[in-house]
């Protein structure tokens, strides 16, 4: 996905729907929160903030942080705004992180995103400039998707498509841009980050909940989701198709009033190195 995308329909889609990619997302989002704790935090920047559930979580958990969520996606970043008009410490900016500005003497000390960073551009370029306008000695926290295969959360919904949908590719922008874990040290390390650690991270995206989970479900992926796109051009029959097999994979991995599909990330911490030039 490309920034004009995240700008365009893909945004408007995640902030219609964002209450359905929070709860995916959910169990990720508290183990981020989990790992802010006892993190030395007055100012924080949540990058790709999307609807803003990390920046408020974090900002609910520690009342004298100073939050800042930045996304490219302005109605994603007006649904934040919205969820958060009565939190004092938190405050949304559209904007790409990799050209974000402090004002003077607000350099952030903690940088956070939860599966933003993959959609840089130019990952070294974007990473170096996050180095240069962080306090020294800041600190890094983001989850990326670990590789294609170790994530039924794609390949669960994407092989049953009538045609298979092309691999990602290393280092193109995307949920699979940082899938290795090499490339990740390699970035980090060209662009003034050091104290590296990638630690995988499994977790059950819940995507489909309440009286009839499946539909819920259904409705999800019609929408967002790795075959969402390419659903839309498929033939009347070969879309009904589609659906009738997506449902059926959805019933065996219904449980309850939860559908759920395993994603498997990474959770990337760096330490800004050095002095700013």
């Amino acid at each position: 996905m490309t920034r004009s995308e995240w700008e365009g329909d893909t945004g408007d889609a995640w902030a219609a729907h964002w209450r359905r990619t929070d709860r995916s997302f959910g169990a990720l989002t508290d183990h981020l929160l989990s790992r802010t704790r006892g993190v030395g935090s007055g100012r924080v920047l949540d990058i790709g903030c999307g609807a803003g559930e990390l920046s408020l979580a974090i900002a609910r958990s520690n009342p004298r942080a100073n939050v800042l969520g930045v996304d490219i996606s302005l109605p994603l970043i007006e649904v934040a705004r919205d969820r958060g008009a009565n939190l004092h410490n938190v405050h949304f900016a559209q904007s790409d992180a990799s050209e974000w500005l402090p004002a003077d003497n607000c350099e952030p000390d903690l940088l956070v995103s939860r599966h933003g960073v993959m959609f840089f551009t130019d990952p070294p370029t974007a990473f170096a400039h996050l180095a240069r306008i962080t306090a020294d000695g800041a600190q890094l926290l983001f989850s990326c998707f670990r590789s294609l295969i170790e994530n039924p959360l794609f390949t669960e919904v994407a092989s049953l498509l009538p045609e298979p949908l092309p691999p990602p590719l290393q280092g193109s922008p995307g949920p699979f841009a940082f899938s290795d874990s090499r490339h990740v040290r390699t970035v980090l390390e060209q662009s003034g980050w050091g104290d590296i650690a990638v630690e995988p991270y499994d977790y059950a995206a819940v995507v489909g909940a309440g009286e009839n989970p499946v539909k819920e479900a259904l409705d999800y992926f019609s929408v967002i989701g790795p075959a969402a796109r390419q659903v839309k051009s498929l033939s009347i029959v070969d879309r009904q198709g589609y659906y009738d097999r997506l449902r059926h994979k959805l019933e065996r991995h219904c449980h309850g009033n939860l559908v759920t599909l395993n994603a498997a990330a990474w959770i990337v911490t760096a330490r800004k190195v050095g002095s700013r030039a």
